[in-house]
């Protein structure tokens, strides 16, 4: 892949969280080898250090300890790795300090490297050019993002999983059959003139999109899961007013999160909070009490309610005995839990029937295993979506036998489609969409 113009600048930033012990700086680009060596003069790197400093500050490959200087002045005593391309996470020369995590310390060197040639660097821009220089594709670049912001171990799982390349290796497998069925039917257009000759089995072409279709599809539904499993699986928490829908939230969350009241319609707005239970996060919301009301603000919370309704994924519908469970609108694919608190097998308040309660949840939620490949981008989602309808329009024409050269126009696309989660395979994507998936990126990844 032909390098980006961004390569002709060296960029530097700090790479780890600021507060810490220890504060990693990451350079990359031309110049970086030898910026690292002039902040580090060779006679002034750790006596310790037997090798010849002269030559071998810029070594590929190592690790040692080194004295940073600006001017006369002793900045720090740090770890200095190197880097040669291509062997680097951007796939450039690079280099990485690892000095003590002083915010004095951190922003003297990185004034230093700038002054010694270096630009600080945008945000994402190493995994940018890690991603232009051919490290990895756009989709695996998006995991590095969504493994930093992971908050639990199937969020965790999931862009590992990604970013290791499993989603790309199922679009790699997918574009070989869609290139097979696009060669067979300009075969089969070049030699149309020879009636004899038979290039495409249409049953064959027909079977063949089916699958790949069948494909596509599974992956752009397993967005709805990915999403739930990146974001929280959602939980509402549905009842009449002081049945214990509030008392069941803070037993659920461990913690006073919602006032508890013995006076109706106390919740008059809906009250979110997530907990992690066994890997999977959950966020629960707590709403108001269902009934008719003429308070206008209490009907606005019932109203935010009925919304929660429809997008939980779970639904926690208590009532207590003597007050019957309320009517609710339910879509097939979710599932309602009905809780019938303050009784001897629940009660919230002191935790009864709790443990049972929550392993019932777990058994709501996918549990996906190493080899599930499950979509947690939205542009990723678009992009299938795109190949789905254009896949539709192949098999349209092939159950109405249309020709060879129409069909093939509607293959294209789809291969721009699935190119469009990776960037790669000739599709150039858009200036504009690489700037926006890199800018959510921290500064100094």
């Amino acid at each position: 892949m032909t390098q980006s113009p961004l390569s002709s600048d060296t960029i530097c930033a700090l790479a780890t969280a600021p507060g810490g012990a220890l504060g990693i700086i990451r350079l990359s680009g031309p110049n970086a080898l030898a910026i690292a060596a002039t902040v580090c003069h060779p006679k002034r790197i750790a006596a310790s250090d037997s090798v010849d400093h002269g030559s071998s500050a810029a070594k590929p490959s190592t690790a040692r300890l080194v004295h940073i200087y600006d001017g006369s002045t002793l900045l720090d005593e740090a770890i200095l790795t190197t880097f040669h391309s291509p062997h680097s996470y951007t796939g450039e020369d690079a280099a990485e300090f690892s000095c003590h995590g002083s915010p004095y310390i951190l922003n003297k060197v990185l004034d230093l490297l700038v002054h010694h040639g270096c630009r600080m660097a945008n945000p994402g821009e190493f995994t940018q050019r890690a991603f232009l220089n051919g490290k990895m594709d756009l989709s695996q670049a998006e995991a590095v993002a969504d493994l930093i912001a992971s908050t639990n171990r199937a969020s965790h799982d999931i862009a590992l999983s990604q970013l290791r390349g499993q989603l790309s290796s199922e679009l790699s497998k997918l574009r070989e059959q869609l290139l097979n069925l696009t060669s067979l039917l300009e075969l089969e257009l070049d030699f149309s003139d020879h009636e004899d000759l038979e290039f495409a089995d249409r049953t064959e072409l027909l079977q063949l999109a089916e699958t790949i279709n069948h494909r596509v599809v599974a992956l752009a539904k397993s967005f709805e899961t990915g999403q739930a499993l990146k974001s929280g699986i959602p939980v509402a928490i549905i009842g009449a007013p002081n049945v214990g829908k509030s008392t069941l939230l803070n037993a659920l969350l461990g913690e006073e999160r919602a006032i508890v009241s013995n006076i109706e319609g106390t919740t008059r707005d809906t009250i979110e909070d997530v907990m992690t239970l066994d890997g999977i996060q959950f966020r629960f919301i707590d709403t108001a009490g269902l009934r008719k009301t003429n308070d206008q603000i209490e009907q606005l919370g019932i109203e935010r309610t009925l919304q929660a309704t429809q997008k939980a994924r779970i639904i926690l519908l208590v009532t207590e005995p003597g007050v019957p469970f309320p009517d609710i609108d339910v879509r097939p694919e979710q599932h309602v839990i009905r809780i019938k608190n303050k009784t001897p097998q629940f009660q919230a308040l002191h935790g009864i029937g709790l443990p049972e309660l929550k392993q019932q949840l777990l058994t709501l939620v996918p549990h996906p295993d190493d080899n599930d490949i499950i979509v947690t981008s939205a542009r990723h989602f678009e992009a299938l979506t795109h190949a789905h309808e254009h896949l539709s329009h192949v098999l349209d024409g092939l159950h109405n036998k249309l020709s060879g050269d129409l069909l093939s126009e509607d293959l294209r696309l789809v291969l721009s489609d699935l190119a469009e989660i990776t960037g790669s395979e000739g599709i150039i994507t858009s200036q504009e969409t690489l700037n926006n998936i890199f800018s959510r990126f921290c500064i100094g990844k």
